[in-house]
């Protein structure tokens, strides 16, 4: 959802959007969107107004935004989990398990975080501008 927020207001190139126009895009409520740009915008990735040119618009251009930066101020729980039970400590597989998986589990979510740096919001919006030319005219 955080990525297509900001693909509108990447697409909007610079003018303000509604939170209600977003919801629109979006298909959710202008309730949920607000919060989402609460998120984005501590990470520096949005501003918004409020009163006279009410809206939102990103800090800066879409070039310089990746999905590994849009990923870390949406994402807050852990995208690999260990149990919450600990396991048995006396079993051979128990006693190590946990330690065993957090180390796979962050080397996977470092790789995820690396290949997600290689992808700009410029290059989302070119990617959605050539799969479907005559519907992001109807954007917003």
């Amino acid at each position: 959802m955080a990525v297509h927020v900001l693909a509108v207001l990447a697409y909007k190139e610079g003018d303000p959007v509604t939170s209600g126009m977003l919801a629109g895009s979006v298909n959710t409520n202008p309730v949920i969107i607000r919060r989402l740009l609460l998120s984005l915008q501590k990470a520096r990735l949005v501003e918004t107004r409020k009163g006279a040119g009410a809206g939102s618009r990103l800090s800066r251009s879409p070039g310089r935004i990746n999905l590994a930066q849009v990923y870390r101020a949406v994402e807050e729980a852990e995208p690999f989990a260990t149990p919450a039970r600990k396991a048995n400590t006396a079993c051979p597989v128990g006693h190590c398990i946990r330690e065993t998986l957090s180390r796979v589990f962050a080397s996977a979510e470092s790789a995820l975080e690396r290949d997600l740096e290689k992808t700009t919001l410029a290059g989302v919006i070119t990617m959605i501008k050539t799969a479907c030319p005559a519907a992001v005219k109807k954007t917003g």
